[in-house]
């Protein structure tokens, strides 16, 4: 009888457990300029083939049609982006793949980005150390 009881009392004690975890709701919000990344390759070569990619109104030239996906662009025409609101500056920018997080910013949003080199690369400013 004991037993029956202990077992009783470890029942009650996860379904009143589960219904308290069952309960909790986490809410994020990034903010109201925040699209969530588009699943895109995790690694790219770094082999230059140069694209010319937009995102919304955003053009920016890459390295590879890789490296513009894996950023959420939609590749517009090989090679660099040219004229009107293309922010290409003609220089090629290869960056390493070590993780010393800076917070970057530009027109107003800040955004974490793994190295000062990939930020300065997208034509974003450096602002300080670690994720923002």
């Amino acid at each position: 009888m004991r037993f029956a009881a202990m077992m009783s009392v470890q029942g009650a004690a996860v379904v009143a457990l589960s219904a308290l975890l069952g309960a909790c709701t986490v809410v994020v919000d990034d903010g109201p300029d925040y699209r969530p990344p588009r699943p895109g390759p995790a690694y790219c070569t770094a082999e230059y083939v140069p694209v010319c990619a937009r995102r919304g109104r955003d053009r920016q030239s890459f390295a590879n049609s890789c490296l513009a996906r894996r950023e959420g662009y939609r590749v517009v025409s090989e090679g660099l982006c040219r004229g009107g609101s293309g922010r290409d500056d003609g220089e090629r920018t290869f960056c390493t793949r070590e993780y010393a997080p800076v917070c970057a910013s530009r027109r107003g949003n800040v955004r974490t980005f793994p190295n000062a080199c990939e930020a300065r690369a997208a034509h974003w400013r450096v602002v300080g150390n670690g994720p923002c």
